[in-house]
């Protein structure tokens, strides 16, 4: 049995990587960091172009009608990429959400946009992750009111799905009472937004009253599973970064990459990244799998996605930290690009939700709690 990934998938990531390599460099990335944007609308266009933006979306909308792990193969090659490029939204939680709550006009309406790259929809699903009473978004007399902390993807969207107490409303960006506020955040390569909501009238809902919950708890657990991906895909470039720092860098006339203590550093980040890339593919794979009559993987998708970025927050803030230190003082500068890749693991490690949240969310849906 062939546990690797497809021919077809090694050739996204290939195709992907190219793309990115070609239209997004980290030169690129820092200009967009100087100008205060986390966006290139016209990469975003040829990316829809490529069937990567649609990547969930099903072909009679548009899209490429891919799975779970064809999407995890994309975010890793973003994360590789550092690019800022808003994915997790518009292409992966919005469509999930649309498909498994949407009307069929909803879905006529907003898929084939998203697949596009027409428009973009950001979910708030923060507060879903927190669980505390009262947080998040209130509905009142049929109107929305509260505060969404940490929208990903959401600074330029042009409409939110907002949870507020069991239901998912679709507001436009436009909305009168709807105030959204960039969020600064350590990684400059992600657009997160705060949502301010004053008596909001909602477009519409997605789904039956008070029948969203399921849904949403579906699509938090496949992105957690895909920022998983993108933390695997910075621990390559932080890893390809520090061989090749090692090799350049010289010291007593000879590259510091034939020091037995860099190589053992080295070792060591590459030890801890393969085995993770399995559990990553493995997670990934298993939303795929359980939609099949045959497959065992019913009840795990949602262990595994809570496990994988666990333990790959764990990975990349070891091998970003590492990779750091082989750079030695110009590992913290600036002038280094590795910092790109040190700061998006930082922040990956923490969205929707960190290693210990997500630690005790395994063991909650085991059964495991005291």
């Amino acid at each position: 049995m062939d546990f690797g990934l497809s021919d077809e998938q090694k050739l996204l990531d290939d195709s992907v990587r190219r793309f990115l390599a070609e239209r997004l460099p980290i030169a690129r990335v820092r200009e967009l960091r100087d100008a205060g944007q986390a966006f290139d609308r016209d990469a975003w266009k040829e990316l829809a172009a490529l069937g990567v933006v649609g990547c969930l979306v099903p072909e009679e909308f548009g899209g490429a009608g891919l799975g779970v792990l064809d999407a995890a193969v994309i975010a890793t090659a973003l994360g590789h990429g550092a690019s800022p490029l808003p994915f997790l939204g518009p292409c992966v939680m919005a469509p999930l959400l649309l498909r498994a709550l949407g009307s069929r006009e909803q879905q006529q309406s907003w898929l084939p946009r998203l697949a596009a790259g027409e428009a973009r929809v950001a979910v708030a699903a923060a507060e879903q992750v927190e669980r505390r009473q009262h947080a998040g978004v209130r509905q009142q007399a049929g109107r929305l009111a509260g505060v969404s902390l940490f929208v990903i993807d959401g600074v330029g969207a042009d409409a939110y799905l907002v949870p507020a107490e069991g239901d998912l409303w679709l507001v436009p960006a436009s909305a009168p009472g709807l105030e959204v506020l960039p969020l600064a955040t350590l990684d400059a390569t992600r657009a997160l937004a705060e949502l301010r909501l004053v008596g909001v009238e909602p477009a519409e809902r997605l789904g039956v009253a008070g029948g969203a919950a399921p849904a949403l708890e579906r699509a938090i657990d496949v992105a957690r599973a895909l920022i998983a991906a993108d933390l695997l895909g910075c621990c390559d470039r932080a890893l390809e970064l520090a061989v090749a720092y090692a090799m350049q860098r010289r010291q007593f006339e000879r590259p510091i990459a034939s020091f037995q203590a860099v190589k053992h550093v080295c070792a060591e980040m590459a030890a801890a990244i393969e085995p993770a890339r399995a559990l990553v593919w493995y997670a990934a794979h298993a939303f795929d799998a359980s939609g099949s009559p045959h497959a065992s993987l019913a009840e795990e998708p949602p262990v595994l996605a809570a496990l994988a970025k666990a333990h790959l927050a764990e990975v990349a803030t070891f091998v970003v930290r590492t990779a750091t230190e082989v750079h030695g003082g110009i590992g913290f500068t600036d002038a280094c690009d590795l910092h790109f890749w040190f700061k998006r693991a930082a922040l990956g490690r923490q969205l929707l939700g960190g290693p210990a949240r997500l630690r005790a969310r395994a063991a909650e849906l085991q059964g495991w709690t005291a």
